[in-house]
């Protein structure tokens, strides 16, 4: 018998993990990450490859949430990328 996912619970939001911020479920990655990979040219197949502890529906699922919300997870992005540039010039 095959199994159906509610592809709704494949990502999640809890305050106390990572923030509040969204996450595929059971693991503490975030789609911000997954997304991050994308954006530098990385397809599902070769995220699922780097990660190895997500599959092939977790990574779509994150990617499709990312699309859907796309100016929020960018600003996600957008204050890590701001964190680590400020870190950096702290040590320089």
């Amino acid at each position: 018998m095959q199994t159906i996912t509610d592809i709704g619970t494949l990502i999640v939001r809890t305050p106390k993990t990572l923030g509040g911020r969204p996450r595929v479920a059971g693991t503490r990655i975030s789609v911000q990450r997954i997304a991050a990979w994308y954006k530098m040219g990385l397809n599902a197949e070769e995220i699922v490859e780097r990660m190895g502890n997500v599959n092939l529906v977790q990574v779509y699922a994150a990617l499709t949430y990312y699309h859907a919300n796309r100016e929020e997870i960018e600003a996600y992005i957008s204050a890590e990328k701001s964190s680590y540039e400020q870190l950096a010039s702290q040590i320089s």
